[in-house]
């Protein structure tokens, strides 16, 4: 997702001058210990509107990011950000 948001950032020609990602989930306790919730935080740096980075962010989500649409349904699966100048 990280990729989409940057390209889809550019395109739209806002001053991104750096993005970073967190990822944190929880696992199953029980094995096969799959991910069952997984949150990303971008933090993104640059004069960037929120609108610009949600729909970036939304875009990756619902149609682009291929290991998104990889993983088990029945995941909760969230994302935040924050933008910094």
């Amino acid at each position: 997702m990280a990729a989409d948001v940057v390209d889809i950032i550019r395109k739209g020609r806002h001053p991104l001058r750096a993005l970073r990602v967190a990822f944190t989930g929880a696992r199953s306790e029980q094995p096969p210990r799959r991910f069952t919730e997984i949150s990303l935080r971008f933090e993104v740096q640059g004069a960037v509107p929120a609108e610009a980075v949600q729909r970036a962010i939304a875009l990756s989500h619902d149609k682009y990011c291929s290991v998104f649409h990889s993983f088990r349904q029945d995941i909760a699966f969230t994302t935040t950000f924050q933008i910094t100048a």
